[in-house]
C-alpha cells in the first residue's frame, strides 16, 4: 500500500499529499459502499475455524483443509497428553463479556471439533421473555434455540489455574450454519475485516483496573467484604504474580501491574498486539482473576467498593496491513498526530455518546463520566487531549509504542469485544467522513466539528444516543443494536440498587 510518509504531516507538505491522501479516501469509499455478508466465512457447521496463533489477522476466519486440521490436532494431542488434561472448556462470549462455556471430556475433543459443541442461545443473549415486537430473532427457530460453538483452535490452551483443564475460545453458530448475529466477538472480527479492507490494521491493548476483596465476613448481620490490603504494596503479591504467569501461559502477555488508588485496587497492562487478540487477551482475564482469586479465597471485581466501576480502557493505533508502520505517527518527529489520526479521532469524538452506552453499560458505571460531581447534568463535555489523563481521549506521543490513542469512555464491566469493534467503526467512520482539521494556534485545542460532542450521563439517553447512531448501527448490525437495547431496556426496568451492587460478586467479575 501507499507510505503514509506524505500524509500532510505539516502545512508545508500538505500539496504533495493530497493525491495520496485522495487515493485512500476513496478507497476507503468503495469499502464503506461494499455490502457486508452475513455469514463470517462460507463455512458449515462441521468445518473448524483456525488460523496461525503468530497471524495478527487471526481475526479473518479460515476454513481448515484436512492436512491442516491433521497437523493441529497432532500438535493439541502431545499437548494434553503431556499436561494430562481431562476436560477442555469451550468458551464463548455473552452479551456483558462474561465467559459461557461447556466442559467436554478430552477424549471427545476432537470429535467435538468437528462437530461443535451445543449450547441454549439465552445463555448468551441473556433475555427473558423477550417480546415478538422488540426483536427480530432472524433465520433462528426461537431465542430458546440451540447454537453451536465451534473452537477456534489457534486459541487452545492449557489452564494454569485450572486442574487439567484446557480452554478453546469459540465463535458462535446458529444450527443452520449461520453466524450469530449477536455474538460480540464477530462482530469485532467484522470491523477489523472492513478496517483491513481500507489498508489499515489495528494494534491494541487493554488497561484494566481491579480490586481484590478478601473472605467475607459478617459483622453486626451484614456480610461485607474488606479489601485486600497487602496488594497496596509490591512487596506481598503472591496473588499477582500467578495470575500473571498465569496469563502469560493462556497467551496474554502482561506489560505491567501494580497497586493503585486504594487497598487492593489494581491495575494491569497487556502488551498491545494486531487484531482480536487483544479482545482476546481482556476475555482471558476477566475469567482467570476470578479463578485465580478463589484459590487465596479472595474475591476479584471489576467494581469498587463504593460502587463505582473500574474503568477498562483500549489504548490502540492504527497501523498499515503489513504492520510496519504507524499510522498515527509524525514521520517529522513532532508530537502531533498525523491527518490519519486526526480523522480517526474525529470520529471517536462524533460518536461519542453512542459509544459509551456500549462502554459504560450500566447505572454504576456512568457515574466515572461526573468524576463524583453533584451538579445535576445530563451530559458532560468528550475531552481530548495530548498526554492528559483526565481526558476521555489521551494522545500519548512517548514511549517505544509511538503515537496511540487511550480511549478511556471504558468501564470494565464493558464487553471488550464490543469496545474494540464500536471503537474501530466509529474511527473508520471518522477516516471516510472527517478532514480531520484542527483550529487554534496550537492545533491542540479541538476539532472542528458540526457540534460538540457529549456523553450522556443517564444511561437512558445513551441508548438513545445509540439507537440514533445510523453509523454504528449499521456497522454493529441492526439485530445486535436490537438485542442489545432491548436487555439494557430489561435491566433498567428490573433495577434494584442493592442487586445491582451486590451481584459483582457472583456475575460482573
Amino acid at each position: 500500500m501507499n507510505d503514509e510518509g506524505d500524509l500532510l504531516q505539516e502545512d508545508t507538505t500538505k500539496d504533495e499529499g493530497n493525491e495520496t491522501e485522495a487515493s485512500r479516501m476513496s478507497k476507503l469509499r468503495r469499502t464503506r459502499k461494499k455490502v457486508t455478508k452475513p455469514h463470517l466465512c462460507s463455512m458449515d457447521v462441521g468445518e473448524v475455524n483456525v488460523a496461525s496463533s503468530n497471524d495478527r489477522n487471526r481475526d479473518n476466519a479460515q476454513i481448515l483443509t484436512p492436512p491442516q486440521l491433521s497437523s493441529r490436532m497432532k500438535h493439541i494431542k502431545q499437548e494434553m497428553a503431556k499436561n494430562h488434561l481431562q476436560f477442555v472448556r469451550f468458551e464463548a462470549t455473552d452479551l456483558h463479556g462474561v465467559s459461557r462455556s461447556k466442559s467436554i471430556p478430552a477424549h471427545f475433543f476432537q470429535e467435538k471439533v468437528i462437530h461443535g459443541v451445543f449450547m441454549p442461545r439465552g445463555y448468551l443473549e441473556l433475555m427473558p421473555n423477550l417480546k415478538d415486537n422488540e426483536v427480530n430473532h432472524i433465520r433462528a427457530t426461537c431465542f430458546n434455540s440451540d447454537i453451536v460453538l465451534m473452537p477456534e483452535l489457534s486459541t487452545f490452551r492449557v489452564l494454569p489455574w485450572a486442574e487439567r483443564t484446557a480452554r478453546v475460545i469459540c465463535d458462535t453458530f446458529t444450527v443452520t450454519g449461520e453466524p450469530l448475529l449477536t455474538s460480540p466477538r464477530y462482530i469485532a472480527k467484522r470491523q477489523l475485516r472492513q478496517l483491513q479492507d481500507s489498508g489499515f490494521s489495528l494494534f491494541s491493548a487493554f488497561i484494566y483496573d481491579f480490586c481484590i476483596f478478601g473472605v467475607p465476613e459478617v459483622i453486626n448481620s451484614k456480610t461485607i467484604s474488606f479489601p485486600a490490603s497487602t496488594l497496596l504494596n509490591n512487596h506481598d503479591q503472591p496473588f499477582m504474580q500467578e495470575l500473571v504467569d498465569g496469563l502469560y501461559h493462556t497467551g496474554a502477555n502482561v506489560e505491567s501491574f501494580s497497586s493503585s488508588t486504594r487497598p487492593g485496587h489494581m491495575e494491569i497492562c497487556f502488551l498491545p498486539e494486531f487484531g482480536i487478540s487483544s479482545a482476546d487477551n481482556a476475555f482471558t482475564l476477566r475469567t482467570g482473576v476470578k479463578e485465580v482469586a478463589r484459590k487465596y479465597n479472595y474475591i476479584a471485581s471489576f467494581f469498587i467498593e463504593t460502587g463505582f466501576c473500574n474503568s477498562g480502557i483500549l489504548s490502540h493505533s492504527v497501523w498499515d496491513t503489513d504492520g510496519k508502520k504507524n499510522m498515527f505517527c509524525s514521520s517529522s518527529g513532532t508530537e502531533q498526530l498525523t491527518v490519519t489520526g486526526k480523522k480517526w479521532l474525529s470520529g471517536l469524538l462524533k460518536h461519542s455518546a453512542a459509544l459509551s452506552c456500549l462502554m459504560a453499560p450500566a447505572v454504576s458505571c456512568r457515574k466515572r463520566y461526573s468524576k463524583e460531581s453533584k451538579d445535576q447534568k445530563e451530559s458532560v463535555p468528550t475531552t481530548w487531549g495530548y498526554n492528559d489523563n483526565s481526558c476521555a481521549f489521551n494522545i500519548k506521543c512517548h514511549g517505544e509504542k509511538g503515537t496511540r490513542i487511550e480511549n478511556k469512555l471504558g468501564s470494565a464491566t464493558a464487553n471488550p469485544y464490543l469496545v474494540l469493534a464500536a471503537t474501530v467503526a466509529a474511527g473508520l467512520d471518522g477516516l471516510q467522513n472527517s478532514d480531520g482539521t484542527l483550529v487554534g494556534p496550537d492545533e491542540g485545542t479541538d476539532l472542528s466539528q458540526s457540534k460538540p460532542s457529549e456523553i450522556p450521563l443517564k444511561l437512558e439517553d445513551a441508548l438513545v444516543a445509540l439507537e440514533e447512531d445510523q453509523c454504528l448501527r449499521e456497522a454493529l448490525g441492526e439485530t445486535f443494536i436490537r438485542y442489545f437495547v432491548a436487555m439494557k431496556k430489561y435491566e433498567l426496568e428490573n433495577e434494584e440498587t442493592d442487586a445491582e451492587r451486590n451481584k459483582f460478586l457472583e456475575y460482573f467479575i
